[in-house]
């Protein structure tokens, strides 16, 4: 019989969080180069339009923000103490929607994602909906336009989508929490395996592998989902040092992150 971490292994080096193991493997991911350039900037772009600083009509109380694949919860959490919205978190897995509940009290409300759909949420429920890093678990472009065409059906006219993800042609650098497979010799294809090393909080990395989704074809395929108005953003540490939390900041040199930062934010508005 195997013991928990070795369960954790097999669930990550399966390519999926699933089950809960899975789950726990999941939350144990230190996420260091997210909370740099990923989050700060992905609440930023909320802000812009939830927060009281121009975009959708109300205060931010009175805003709903969907977090598609919210995972264990932390970052909905932070989101809704953050940008004082409603944030409503949703996960095809329910291990991880237990572990949501138990630890993400701010959040206001967890949702199944069952055959594709969000269970419980109607049409147009949503002011925005934040996705972060869920397409690089999916295998088919079927399957992200599935997603994007789900995600279409929360927001309301005129809501935002914010998008974080890793671009998969930033291989072969040594990121603080990320090693992305490859040499970076060439481009990778759409749908292309691709294995990712993530850092865990203890300081060992676990293995995972994803699909690469190249950050070029993103609009493309949000335009046929029917979005529009798509802006691409690569967030650089000298923009985080005004947003990323100092101690983080000072935590380490971010030598590759500097010279070629991995993530992208995309935003699109619902058409």
């Amino acid at each position: 019989m195997s013991n928990g971490a070795e369960d954790r292994e097999r669930h990550a080096e399966g390519g999926t969080w699933s089950g809960a193991d899975g789950a726990q493997a999941f939350a144990a991911v230190e996420a260091a180069t997210d909370w740099l350039l990923g989050y700060p900037f992905v609440f930023a772009a909320l802000a812009r339009r939830t927060g009281g600083t121009g975009g959708t009509a109300g205060t931010p109380g009175d805003l709903t923000l969907v977090d598609y694949g919210c995972g264990p919860g932390g970052v909905a959490d932070r989101a809704a103490r953050e940008l004082g919205v409603r944030v409503v978190g949703v996960d095809a897995s329910p291990e991880m929607l237990a572990l949501a509940r138990a630890g993400a009290p701010a959040v206001a409300e967890y949702h199944l994602v069952e055959d594709g759909r969000v269970t419980g949420l109607p049409d147009e429920c949503a002011d925005a909906v934040m996705c972060n890093h869920v397409l690089a678990s999916l295998p088919t472009q079927e399957a992200v336009l599935a997603v994007f065409t789900e995600i279409r059906r929360l927001l309301r006219p005129g809501g935002l989508l914010v998008l974080l993800t890793t671009d998969p042609d930033c291989a072969g650098l040594e990121y603080a929490s990320l090693r992305i497979g490859g040499t970076g010799d060439g481009a990778l294809r759409p749908d292309e395996e691709l294995t990712l090393r993530l850092r865990r909080t203890d300081g060992s990395w676990q293995e995972v592998h994803n699909h690469a989704w190249p950050v070029s074809v993103l609009p493309e395929l949000l335009e046929h989902s029917g979005f529009r108005a798509v802006v691409q953003e690569r967030p650089t540490v000298d923009e985080a040092a005004a947003l990323a939390d100092p101690a983080l900041v000072a935590a380490y040199d971010w030598t590759a992150e500097r010279a070629r930062p991995p993530l992208v934010v995309t935003t699109a508005l619902a058409g």
